[in-house]
């Protein structure tokens, strides 16, 4: 096994979320973007049932390029897109290569801004990846994007509105969009995941 002397530091931006919605999570130096991918799911609180991209200058060519799974529904021959689990963060990001565009759910469209922060030493004891820092609920899946998250919290600020039942029931019950502690985050293996997504 080989071992880690470095950690990459990362924040991770719910585009257009008001209030900000955002994580700060600490990943592993030889993370490929696969492993980065599954750290931001579990950090935000998604739950990994659509597809993703990200979007980052190559500074290798100089020329932004596209990762993420392969799919045919949306490849682009002007613009393909790379396989995520094959490429290294470290091989990107770099104190004049700092921000990533990551996408979730081509449906909903849940745009982050990945900003990389810094690099620290691994310490000893701590365990990585780890959530470090947050503000705010992650929105329910399939809600409708950031619009349509938009539109459910002020259905649910009015217990009046017509549609707050149906809302309330849909949700299981009840939301706080308040709610997130960095203490609750666990962090899923991310080659058991990508075992997992292979095998459908």
């Amino acid at each position: 096994m080989k071992i880690i002397s470095e950690i990459y530091q990362f924040k991770i931006t719910l585009n257009d979320s008001k209030p900000l919605i955002w994580r700060r999570i600490f990943v592993p130096a030889n993370y490929s973007f696969w492993d980065l991918h599954v750290a931001i799911q579990d950090a935000m609180g998604w739950l990994d049932y659509h597809l993703h991209e990200f979007e980052i200058l190559n500074p290798t060519i100089g020329e932004k390029v596209r990762l993420g799974m392969p799919d045919e529904e949306y490849d682009d021959p002007d613009r393909p897109l790379i396989p995520d689990h094959k490429e290294k963060i470290s091989d990107y990001f770099n104190e004049n290569n700092c921000n990533a565009r990551y996408e979730y759910d081509f449906g909903d469209s849940w745009i982050h801004t990945i900003k990389y922060e810094k690099i620290i030493p691994v310490l000893k004891g701590e365990k990585y990846p780890k959530c470090i820092g947050g503000k705010m609920a992650c929105p329910p899946e399939d809600c409708g994007g950031i619009h349509g998250y938009k539109n459910l919290l002020s259905i649910l600020s009015s217990p009046s509105n017509e549609e707050y039942k149906d809302m309330i029931t849909w949700l299981g019950g009840k939301f706080d969009p308040k709610l997130f502690y960095p203490e609750s985050i666990s962090f899923d293996d991310p080659k058991k995941r990508f075992k997992l997504m292979n095998e459908g």
